[in-house]
């Protein structure tokens, strides 16, 4: 068996003295798409901050590719092979679609970019048109594809989205599923923080279930239906 891409066993974090996650454990393997279900507020977008770095945390394990990133900086995990796409997306609003991509351009490990400008606007065709549009003139929608291309053009192996489907229109879903499902069909490994049933249903392989704070269920994601409202067989 293949090891996974991404290992985390026994992780903890807090926000100050509050403590948010308790023992999580989980894998995501290479190439495969994995969910984290929950109610607001259930440690799913903390799970994504442990992992980037972003807030205090401790692990038993926190792996990436077989090496040790627990503790690393936002930075140096994002050098590692690790895109984030937070939230509140983060895009530089005073600068153009093309300006934000610029910044955040970095060949991969190996020194190669998998995604140059004609690569990235061929999965994104919308961005071709406003790569000359500020990101205060973008709806929310637009941001969120920019914010995703952003994320890719650091050539990552394994791509962190946190609520990728929130506030945006339905149809800006679906070119974002479609999307999603190309990156995972050219092996880029995908973690998200999800509460879009079908867009987790259609893209990921499984789901890990997560409330107050600690993992409640594991599974296939096909099985994963009627977990949160206690419905699920």
């Amino acid at each position: 068996m293949t090891a996974p891409l991404l290992e985390i066993d026994g992780l903890e974090a807090w926000y100050g003295p509050a403590q948010a996650l308790f023992g999580l454990s989980l894998t995501v393997g290479r190439g495969e798409a994995v969910a984290l279900i929950g109610r607001n507020g259930a440690g799913k977008s903390t799970t994504l901050k442990a992992v980037m770095g972003l807030v205090r945390h401790r692990a038993r394990r926190l792996s990436l590719g077989g090496a040790d990133i627990s503790g690393l900086p936002p930075h140096r995990v994002a050098r590692r092979g690790v895109g984030y796409v937070p939230e509140d997306r983060r895009i530089f609003i005073d600068l153009t679609a093309e300006e934000n991509l610029a910044l955040a351009r970095r060949p991969g490990r190996d020194g190669i970019d998998r995604w140059p400008p004609e690569r990235l606007f061929a999965l994104f065709p919308n961005l071709a048109e406003l790569r000359g549009r500020r990101g205060d003139a973008m709806s929310g929608g637009e941001q969120q594809m920019l914010a995703v291309a952003r994320a890719l053009v650091g050539n990552p192996d394994l791509l962190l989205l946190d609520e990728p489907s929130e506030g945006v229109a339905p149809i800006i879903v679906e070119e974002m599923g479609a999307a999603l499902r190309q990156l995972k069909a050219d092996g880029l490994s995908l973690l998200l923080s999800e509460q879009n049933a079908a867009l987790c249903e259609e893209l990921c392989d499984r789901a890990y279930h997560i409330d107050q704070g600690a993992l409640r269920w594991s599974g296939p994601m096909a099985d994963a239906r009627g977990i949160e409202d206690g419905t699920a067989e």
